[in-house]
């Protein structure tokens, strides 16, 4: 009997200790700050929330949305700095700059950003002492240009909003201007401020352009629908960069699949959580991944004939 006793103790302490441990079990607080509300972006964080999963890593998120104003975006940055997250997930260029000057002490982790070291995120790609590592999303312009070119011989005069306010749009917009140089294209560039611009700047290009381009500017994509909108009602092509617009309005996109590029940014906040890495000692990273995703019936609404050569070659065709 005594050992029969002894045995069940011995079983109630083990199971004691298993429940303890699990009650002990880290869960992370995780700040995470986006410039607005879109599907790529929202993409992005899911991506980065299968590779915390994947990885076993119990996680909390803060979600909080800048709704396109920098004053919110520094606002959120110091929220989480006095919060004292365990971890900053920082979408976007205008976001990750305020989390980065804000937060000094709290790992930081960006995504979704075109040009870390131009915004000033990091000084270099390399690892950096500091408390900052993420992923870009540098789109691959030149290729999408001389695809879409490919696709548009005729289309001499191509069209572009962006915002001017945004150093990643800027960056990309002087890329785009090259890519179309380079082919004896001339672009056409409107300027908004806010959303709410984007249908009138669209119109604006009614009949001055042969076909649009929206290249990475997180303002336009929340207002895409505005764009697509002006392009099937003109005919005018509309081509974007980023996989997920073609089902909001545009006939292609070459370019990141946006969960992957979340998913690589959750790949180092894993070394950082549950690795024990310092976020300095991390390099930051490329998205490399290319799709091509193309929809025939955007194409048809805008008066766009794709070819079969075309068609062969994409990772996704909507009918």
């Amino acid at each position: 009997m005594k050992k029969q006793l002894g045995i069940a103790f011995m079983l109630l302490l083990a199971v004691g200790l298993l429940a303890s441990g699990a009650a002990m079990a880290k869960v992370y607080k995780i700040g995470v700050t986006v410039i607005v509300s879109h599907p790529a972006l929202e993409a992005d964080q899911k991506g980065f929330e299968k590779a915390l999963k994947e990885a076993g890593v119990e996680a909390e998120y803060d979600y909080q949305n800048a709704q396109g104003e920098m004053s919110n975006a520094q606002a959120i940055a110091q929220k989480f700095a006095d919060d004292k997250v365990d971890l900053v997930h920082a979408i976007a260029t205008p976001t990750a700059q305020a989390a980065c000057k804000v937060i000094k002490n709290i790992p930081v982790v960006y995504s979704s950003v075109t040009d870390p070291v131009d915004a000033g995120l990091v000084k270099t790609m390399d690892a950096t002492g500091t408390n900052v590592t993420g992923v870009s999303d540098a789109w691959p312009i030149d290729r999408q240009i001389e695809l879409y070119h490919e696709m548009l011989p005729k289309a001499k005069k191509w069209g572009t909003i962006y915002n001017a306010g945004d150093a990643n749009s800027v960056k990309s917009i002087g890329w785009t201007r090259e890519a179309m140089k380079k082919r004896g294209l001339e672009l056409i560039e409107v300027t908004i401020a806010n959303s709410s611009e984007v249908y009138t700047a669209a119109q604006s290009l009614v009949g001055r352009v042969d076909a649009i381009y929206i290249t990475s500017d997180n303002m336009v994509a929340s207002a895409l629908g505005s764009v697509s909108k002006v392009c099937n009602g003109n005919k005018i092509p509309f081509f974007v960069g980023n996989t997920d617009q073609v089902a909001l309005g545009a006939i292609v996109a070459l370019g990141f699949n946006y969960s992957e590029v979340g998913y690589s940014a959750g790949k180092k906040a894993v070394q950082i959580l549950k690795d024990g890495k310092k976020s300095g000692a991390i390099p930051s990273g490329l998205a490399d991944k290319l799709d091509l995703h193309i929809s025939l019936k955007n194409a048809q609404k805008q008066g766009v004939k794709i070819s079969q050569k075309i068609i062969d070659k994409a990772d996704k065709v909507e009918k």
